[in-house]
């Protein structure tokens, strides 16, 4: 059969939601695979179509990325749209209409909702403003019946709530563990509350970004040169966009020199994964080593983990952000330690929290670790202990339920509402 038959073909075949696959599949191998791995051959195979009738839809690579990210955050704003015509609704009931629309298109989309939180960075600036404005925008929606429901809370309290929320939400897409689709709704929705009541110290406020704290010298050697270097360069550039001579050029070496400690750039993200996968690892074994009661374990281990965050905020950000790109070798190793870490949180957390399973606990953790970046990132990571303490104490309200605030509840016409 000649080229232009198959494709006559294929177009009497063509379903009519043939442009919803192509969505679904490109935003699951993006998400997967990272925007700079993935060809318009690996999304035509996950569809089961040829290259070329993509190109009928899409101009090219970029063209499908951008729907893919731009359409994961206009579900999050077509599902929310019933709250800018809800103001005679009961606070309480419109914060749980809005939170229920966000789990639903959260667990949808949850082998791909993790491409708007860290491939997003890839988009053009334009499209990148069309992306944030989409996530204000359910942010704003989320503060609505929140400013009735705490009306004592300032600008800078509600972002910092409704940011928390939709972290713990997004959270789910950044790993693989189970739990009953029923049980995870009522878990991910008993979370959002908690976190809306939560009592929030005032929030430091900054107008600038904070500079990095890690400050590579020489006279730590050139092995620690090299790989904190790489670090904030993979953290200011992407790691995609970072070769290994920029590093030497930054470093103020021949790139030959890179070789004698690393046979390349993979090796040494790979490094800085280890790096902090064993950081937070031996602070799990130092902590309960000295500690019998598991709800001072699970304070203990928050306070250290927020403290080496806001020490080390690119170490942080590049450990969620460049998974997908480390070594295929190293991945399997890596995500053991992580997930032993996970583990040994859990077991903690369950303990402290009788009635909570360990599987309940393990989503909590993992939320825990994703709201100490999108928060961390929302108060600048500015190392202070305001802002520490603003982070620790989402912590302790998510993972212990402590610090609960009581719905303060207002009179309209007579009724009280919230």
């Amino acid at each position: 059969m000649s080229p232009s038959a198959a494709l006559r073909s294929e177009d009497r075949r063509r379903p009519k939601d043939r442009k919803q696959q192509i969505a679904k599949a490109s935003a699951e191998a993006f998400s997967e695979l990272g925007y700079h791995a993935v060809s318009m051959e690996d999304i035509a195979t996950r569809v089961g179509v040829t290259a070329a009738s993509l190109y009928r839809h899409y101009a090219g690579k970029y063209e499908l990325f951008r729907a893919a990210v731009l359409g994961l955050g206009e579900q999050l704003v077509a599902c929310t749209a019933f709250a800018d015509d809800a103001d005679d609704a009961e606070p309480k009931a419109l914060w749980d209409r809005i939170v229920d629309a966000l789990i639903d298109v959260t667990i949808k989309n949850r082998a791909s909702g993790g491409l708007y939180r860290w491939e997003g960075r890839y988009l053009h600036a334009e499209d990148q403003a069309l992306l944030n404005a989409q996530i204000q925008l359910v942010n704003r929606r989320l503060q609505r019946p929140l400013m009735q429901l705490r009306p004592g809370l300032d600008s800078a309290q509600r972002w910092t709530i409704s940011v928390a929320v939709l972290s713990t939400l997004g959270s789910t897409t950044d790993h693989r563990a189970k739990l009953a689709t029923p049980d995870l709704r009522k878990l991910l929705a008993e979370i959002a509350s908690r976190i809306r009541d939560a009592k929030i110290p005032p929030v430091p406020k900054s107008s600038r970004k904070v500079g990095a704290r890690s400050k590579p010298t020489s006279a730590a050697g050139d092995y620690e040169l090299i790989l904190n270097t790489a670090l904030l360069l993979f953290n200011r550039h992407g790691y995609r966009e970072t070769g290994m001579d920029d590093i030497a050029a930054a470093v103020g070496l021949p790139t030959s020199s890179l070789y004698r400690f690393f046979n390349g750039k993979g090796a040494i993200l790979a490094a800085v994964y280890r790096r902090a996968a064993d950081r937070v690892s031996g602070d799990v074994t130092a902590i309960l080593s000295e500690t019998v009661d598991a709800q001072d374990a699970v304070t203990r281990l928050i306070d250290a983990y927020v403290h080496r965050s806001f020490v080390s905020p690119e170490l942080a950000y590049v450990y969620f952000a460049e998974r997908v790109n480390v070594p295929a070798e190293d991945r399997v190793v890596l995500h053991n330690i992580q997930r032993a870490t996970v583990e040994a949180w859990a077991r903690q957390v369950a303990a402290a929290r009788p009635g909570t399973s360990t599987d309940e606990a393990r989503f909590a953790v993992h939320a825990a670790f994703a709201l100490v970046v999108d928060i961390g990132r929302l108060v600048r990571y500015q190392n202070s202990e305001p802002s520490r303490q603003v982070v620790a104490g989402l912590l302790r309200v998510l993972l212990l339920a402590e610090d609960a605030a009581p719905v303060r509840r207002r009179r309209t016409g007579g009724k009280t509402t919230g």
